[in-house]
């Protein structure tokens, strides 16, 4: 296939840039699809009636209001539109939820405003429509640039369409991203080696690179369990993580995160303030969300089921079904655990004043020692590439 024409990246200037500060962000989930794939467990639902898009966005409206009043004034450093299929959502709808969230919070020109599309949805008027409601980068869910594989993932797009959409993605936003899933079935290193430089050379800034994981309930899980899907094993699964580690950076896409890829300065601002433990305000059905008030952080969950959500909406003003107050070592766990994901590391001050102690010296040394952790002078600690291979573990050893 041929590449696409690499694109003028002075463009990205006119966002503004990253900060450090792990910023406040608002996440709105849409959560219909027009087809559920097997892998999913994602809060994503199908409706074979036209979804009422008016009544939504009023409850999404509504919903800010309330949580407005929980999170104060604040100014949002990026918004994420995400799903779900965000791009089944008319222009309109669009545009009144990021008027809504200018009106409860600040919103200064030139923040990060994503929007999750799939190829199969995605139409160039509609692209240029949300472009004039205020979205300045689009998120691609393309997963594989084979028409097998992506059958097999139970996707509706081909090779073509995917192909299509990031051309229009490149032509329309100043900034694009697209997913990729990777330790398929058969999948070799060769061939992911083939496919990743192949994605690499249509993407501009940034990649998502997930690994297929088996989640219950699921198609997928019942499959595995029967012994009819067979996934790559723990040592393939380390194979084609480390080959991807290691053509992002040569091709100038380096890891920023465990699973995400970007240029410098490309890096997601919205998943950063995610990853730096800030807040950020969960506006749909099934949508999270961490405010702080005073010395607190409140974790907020919402309703799943979106007619179920609507309807508390409608009634109450609000679809959150729990409001839970984090104590200062649960906050020192969620910064841990979210923290290690980066590149950058946990700032190792604010771990040490939320959780009132310094890391335990044997865990530490014993980590330090067999090379899955190292210090970033005495402010940072971050993971290796060898201990990003066995994270769960090392939040584990280093939350104990």
């Amino acid at each position: 296939m041929d590449t696409l024409e690499q694109p003028d990246l002075t463009r990205y200037a006119a966002l503004l840039p990253d900060t450090g500060e792990p910023g406040f962000g608002v996440y709105v989930h849409w959560p219909f699809c027009a087809a559920k794939c097997p892998y999913c467990d994602f809060n994503s639902h199908v409706r074979h009636q036209p979804v009422d898009q008016e009544r939504f966005t009023a409850a999404f409206l509504k919903e800010m209001a309330t949580v407005r009043q929980l999170s104060g004034p604040k100014t949002v450093t990026s918004v994420f539109l995400g799903g779900g299929t965000p791009s089944l959502m008319n222009p309109s709808t669009v545009s009144a939820i990021l008027d809504g969230i200018g009106k409860h919070w600040h919103m200064p020109d030139g923040i990060e405003i994503t929007m999750e599309a799939n190829p199969s949805s995605v139409e160039a008027e509609r692209f240029r429509g949300y472009r004039a409601a205020g979205v300045n980068r689009v998120s691609l869910g393309v997963q594989a640039l084979n028409d097998r594989d992506l059958k097999f993932l139970g996707r509706l797009h081909d090779v073509a369409d995917a192909l299509k959409a990031i051309k229009l993605a490149r032509e329309i936003f100043p900034r694009m991203s697209f997913d990729l899933i990777y330790a398929r079935p058969n999948q070799t290193v060769d061939e992911w080696d083939r496919e990743l430089k192949e994605a690499i050379s249509y993407a501009v800034d940034h990649l998502s690179l997930y690994q297929l994981t088996i989640e219950e309930g699921t198609p997928f899980y019942g499959l595995h369990k029967a012994g009819k899907l067979v996934v790559p094993d723990g040592d393939q699964s380390a194979l084609l993580y480390e080959a991807t580690q290691e053509i992002t950076a040569r091709e100038g896409l380096p890891a920023y995160e465990v699973s995400n890829h970007a240029r410098p300065g490309a890096e997601s601002r919205h998943n950063l303030t995610y990853w730096r433990y800030g807040d950020y305000a969960g506006i749909g059905p099934g949508a999270h969300g961490r405010l702080t008030r005073g010395s607190m952080k409140i974790a907020t969950a919402t309703e799943r089921r979106p007619e179920g959500w609507l309807e508390l909406v409608e009634r109450d003003g609000h679809g959150m079904l729990d409001q839970e107050q984090l104590g200062y070592e649960e906050q020192a766990d969620e910064l841990l655990l979210m923290g290690l994901r980066l590149k950058e590391g946990v700032d190792l001050a604010r771990w040490q004043q939320l959780s009132g102690r310094d890391p335990d010296p044997k865990r530490e040394e014993f980590l330090l020692e067999h090379g899955f952790i190292e210090r970033i002078g005495n402010s940072r600690l971050r993971c290796t590439p060898s201990g990003m291979l066995i994270l769960d573990s090392v939040v584990a050893d280093l939350a104990c």
